[in-house]
Order: C-alpha cells, then structure tokens, then sequence
C-alpha cells in the first residue's frame, strides 16, 4: 500500500515538485495487518453468500436455507467493515462470534442421511481453523490497543509549578512584565479612558483642556 500511493504521489504532483524516491517503514502492526486480511476475506465471504447463496446450499446438502446463507453473508460483510475501520478488535471479536454461529449450523447438517455429509465436514473444519485465526487476532489487537498502567489523573494540576498565586505575584511585581512585551507609551496613551484615577485619563484631560 506505502508503495501504491507513493507512485500515486508521482503521477499526481506538479512539475518541480519533490519526488518520492523510496516511502518509510509503515506504522501498521501486525496485528492490524491480521485484521485488515480477515477483514477482506470476510467481505469476499460474505459477498459470495449474498449473491450465489444457493451453490453453498446445494454443495453442503442445505438446499432451502438460502435465506439463512443471505443474513449470514450480511453479517460477514458487517464483520469485515468493522475489521477494516479503527474498531478493528470489534470486528475480529465479531468474526469470532459468527464462526460459532457457523458450526452450529453446520453442525445441523452433519447428519447420515445427508449425502452432502462429506463436504460438511470439511466445511466445518475449515471455519473451526478460521475461527482460531479470528480468535488470535482479536487477543493480538486488544493487547496492542490496551491502555498500559494505570490511568494518571492530572485534575488537581494547575499548570504553574508554583502554584496561581505565586505566578500571580510575578506578574505584578515591578518591572513584570518585560520591556520588550510592555505596551509602548503613546499606545497606552491613546488606550480607553476606564477611569479618572489612571494615568491616561489624566493626560487626556489636560489635552482636552483649552489653551489659556
């Protein structure tokens, strides 16, 4: 994928522009890479179910369950979205979920009076494999997403190593703050009169006073 979207880069920038030359390490783990394949195969999976549900009712002896085949292929493509989103470990937990609900009806029709009884079987092993590897995956993600340690509550913290008062009084002792961050004299001058008492008010009113 790195490499399909930096050639993608190429084709795609301006002439002068900087051309990627070889892409970095990618930042998906492997666990994520577990999810994102079953995610896919689940999609596949689920897509046959839904379009050609009758070949797998007749290849396992189970003709007339075509609309078990449908919801069951519905659920599969549910499993492999959520397997390809961030909440890749619901997804896999998911598959996990449906693979039981895939041998148990299999199950049902593992039976001697089913000629299919065969291909039942082999079905059924396969999804018990498949259901390993989803199960694994699931483990891996939640481990690798897991919160590590306990949670640090930083509530009580105020962000001044010295406590709001002590930064307070900083501010206010004389020459706070510094020089270069003090407002220039003619712009504090011209500021808003808030009060006879400043400074500003004075010179104004004396400003203001006519000439005699």
């Amino acid at each position: 994928m790195p490499f399909m979207l930096s050639k993608m880069s190429d084709i795609a920038r301006s002439p002068g522009d900087p051309k990627v030359i070889e892409s970095g390490p990618s930042s998906i783990k492997p666990a994520d890479r577990l999810a994102r394949a079953l995610g896919w195969v689940s999609i596949g999976l689920g897509l046959t179910e839904l379009v050609a549900p009758g070949v797998l009712t007749r290849a396992l002896g189970m003709e007339g369950k075509e609309g078990l085949v449908r919801a069951y292929g519905a659920r599969e493509i549910a499993s492999g979205v959520l397997c390809l989103s961030v909440n890749n470990d619901y997804g896999a937990w998911s598959r996990v979920g449906g693979d039981i609900l895939d041998l148990a009806t299999l199950a049902s029709a593992y039976s001697d009076d089913n000629p299919k009884k065969g291909n039942v079987a082999v079905a059924m092993a396969a999804v018990a494999g498949i259901a390993l590897a989803d199960l694994a995956a699931g483990q891996s993600i939640r481990g690798l997403h897991a919160r590590k340690g306990p949670v640090r509550d930083y509530s009580d913290r105020s962000g001044f190593p010295k406590g709001v008062g002590y930064s307070r009084g900083k501010a206010a002792a004389p020459g706070s703050p510094p020089p270069n961050i003090q407002t220039p004299p003619a712009v504090a001058n011209s500021s808003p009169v808030e009060s006879e008492a400043s400074p500003a008010a004075s010179e104004l009113k004396k400003a203001l006073q006519p000439a005699g």
